[in-house]
């Protein structure tokens, strides 16, 4: 198992905290385990870790009383449950967050997925779209050739879609 930290090294440290009921681990290797102060409790934050490394600091870089106006949860709450409040959290605490994101994620912004299948049968409706509005065009301007061919693209890929799952 490699250490949540540095992502290199065999884990030989494994903690697990239980707060307000829901567990929470984190495995470290020795050199991971003695940066972050482990041996010592009182200079060790669990918090910390869990966020990625140094988010806690991220987070506090900002104003030091910064609340947030809808739910009154301060940085210093955020930092301790490694939680926001409510929605309205997310634009409180913006700077430090999308600083932390951007470490922890390739972006900030979530762009979802799609099937296989989907993207293939997306891809080939709008082909069809395409060559549709340019046989349109075609005939429109008498050009008769060019709309057979676009209409022989047009028949291939509707028995395309017809035969795809």
């Amino acid at each position: 198992m490699l250490c949540d930290v540095c992502k290199c090294n065999d884990a030989a440290v494994f903690l697990t905290q239980i707060l307000e009921g829901k567990m929470q681990k984190v495995n470290l290797c020795d050199a991971c385990s003695k940066e972050k102060g482990v041996q010592d409790p009182t200079g060790f934050a669990l918090a910390d870790l869990l966020l990625g490394i140094g988010a806690a600091e991220e987070i506090e870089k900002g104003a030091p009383t910064q609340k947030c106006p809808v739910c009154g949860f301060t940085q210093a709450d955020f930092k301790k449950t490694g939680r926001l409040g409510c929605s309205a959290c997310y634009t409180t605490f913006a700077e430090g967050l999308n600083t932390l994101l951007k470490a922890m994620h390739k972006g900030t912004e979530h762009v979802g997925k799609l099937p296989e299948r989907a993207h293939r049968t997306m891809e080939l409706s709008d082909r069809m779209r395409t060559l549709t509005k340019s046989l349109e065009k075609a005939v429109a301007e008498e050009n008769y050739e060019t709309a057979a061919s676009l209409r022989d693209q047009i028949k291939q890929l509707e028995h395309q879609l017809a035969s795809s799952p």
